[in-house]
């Protein structure tokens, strides 16, 4: 929908706002809200139980999985109160851009002493909330944030700046735009990302087929004779397949704890692997960190192309992935937290990385795994005992094969996906930011619906 634009502006004195509407103004935030009104009681008791909301949990303008702590294991910075209607704006790493409404908060409740809590008093809540999230806002917050690896702005400074500001019935007319569009788009993201979801399903569906005979990729069809795998929750297995314990047909290299790493003599910096560059399938190379370490002690470390890396902790999601390095990086070594799995010549590597991929061993690594309360982790002892189908040579490449044809399709189909929801949340930023800098004229859009 094309939107008409307002029929007369004029310089708003602001250079990064530039023109708003002729009947618009602009107001400094310290006259029309107020900042961190309440905290935390000085004398509140390390028993009472919180809802802890820190910069991490804030997402795209939403709250996500506050953690529940007892006062007494927060954080110092544990302290600020929130209302209904409060805004939350990240003063610290402001480059995250982690702003969000707060709506019917627990009683419980407490943000962060690295947010600034905006109140809005003489402003439409609602129209205040979208103009903190816009992306012009959220620009000149970033800009005259202070310092590099940290950049920060104190709240008085964040109060201090301005925001273009229509007459009041005008802000509940932008603001109730705004909620029916971006709750339509937002919908429509929903529905996408419901449909990655399936894919991924679909994926992991796939490959436990694959990896335990349900279908013979030469013919598409089942095996013609099936045998009990003596595992009772893997079931049957074609029949000249063996089930072998991991410990059998492989060896499990430990990697460096990072404790191992100070006062070293001779040391050499090495690239260092962690559970966040071992995704399911594949290596995430985006971030690599370095390490210095003993180069005599290097080598009980190091990489090898074809080892399978699967981690050793984290959510129940990333417990036990693996994912076969090719060598990209060389010479590399591992973190502890990722075990690297270096198989003998009967047992394929990447068919390894797909067994590990599939529900039977995601079954087992969740089973024999020890669980906390947002954390899972698996000893090399328990990761030995998996058990692994084990097809011929020759079969094991042709299922391997199949495999990477069609899970590339499905990759694709996923990329295609997610490259929508981006378009998406990217129509929903700029619809924002265009609504409360008045660079649409949205006054009439509930007559221009009906």
């Amino acid at each position: 929908m094309k939107y008409r634009c307002y029929p007369e502006y004029k310089d708003s004195g602001l250079e990064w706002l530039g023109e708003v509407p002729a009947h618009w103004e602009t107001r400094r935030l310290k006259y029309i809200a107020s900042c961190n009104d309440d905290v935390l009681n000085e004398d509140t008791g390390p028993d009472w139980w919180i809802r802890y909301v820190d910069i991490g949990n804030v997402s795209e303008g939403k709250i996500k999985d506050a953690e529940e702590l007892p006062f007494g294991n927060v954080p110092s910075r544990a302290r600020r109160l929130v209302k209904n209607g409060d805004i939350i704006v990240s003063t610290v790493r402001t480059y995250l851009r982690a702003m969000a409404e707060i709506e019917n908060p627990p009683d419980d409740m407490v943000v962060s002493t690295g947010f600034a809590v905006i109140r809005p008093q003489a402003v439409d809540g609602k129209f205040l909330a979208n103009a903190l999230k816009s992306n012009s806002f959220v620009d000149w917050v970033v800009a005259e944030s202070k310092g590099i690896s940290y950049p920060a702005i104190n709240a008085s400074e964040l109060m201090g700046l301005s925001i273009a500001l229509p007459p009041t019935d005008e802000q509940a007319t932008i603001a109730a735009f705004l909620d029916e569009k971006t709750t339509q788009i937002d919908q429509l993201i929903e529905k996408k990302i419901r449909f990655i979801e399936l894919l991924k399903e679909k994926r992991a569906a796939l490959i436990t087929e694959a990896v335990t005979g349900k279908f013979d990729v030469r013919t598409g069809k089942p095996y013609s004779e099936y045998k009990d795998s003596g595992v009772e929750w893997l079931g049957e297995v074609p029949t000249g397949w063996r089930t072998v314990k991991l410990r059998w047909v492989s060896d499990i290299q430990t990697g460096l704890a990072l404790n191992n790493t100070v006062d070293q003599a001779d040391p050499v910096t090495l690239p260092y692997l962690r559970v966040a560059n071992v995704q399911d399938g594949y290596i995430d190379l985006t971030e690599i960190k370095s390490v210095s370490i003993e180069k005599s002690k290097a080598q009980q470390h190091l990489l090898q192309c074809g080892d399978v890396l699967m981690n050793e902790g984290g959510d129940n999601d990333k417990l036990g992935r693996g994912a076969v390095w090719k060598g990209e990086i060389d010479p590399c070594i591992h973190q502890n937290h990722v075990f690297a799995v270096r198989s003998s010549q009967e047992l394929k590597s990447d068919w390894l990385a797909f067994v590990t991929q599939s529900h039977i061993a995601k079954y087992h690594f969740f089973v024999h795994s020890k669980q906390s309360t947002n954390l899972a982790s698996i000893s090399s002892s328990n990761i030995k005992e998996l058990p692994v189908p084990l097809p011929p040579a020759e079969d094991q490449e042709a299922i391997c094969s199949l495999l990477t044809k069609r899970l590339e399709n499905i990759e694709k189909l996923k990329a295609r996906v997610q490259q929508s929801i981006n378009l998406l949340k990217e129509k929903r930023a700029a619809l924002i930011t265009a609504a409360v800098t008045g660079k649409i004229d949205v006054r009439d859009w509930n007559k221009e619906a009906a």
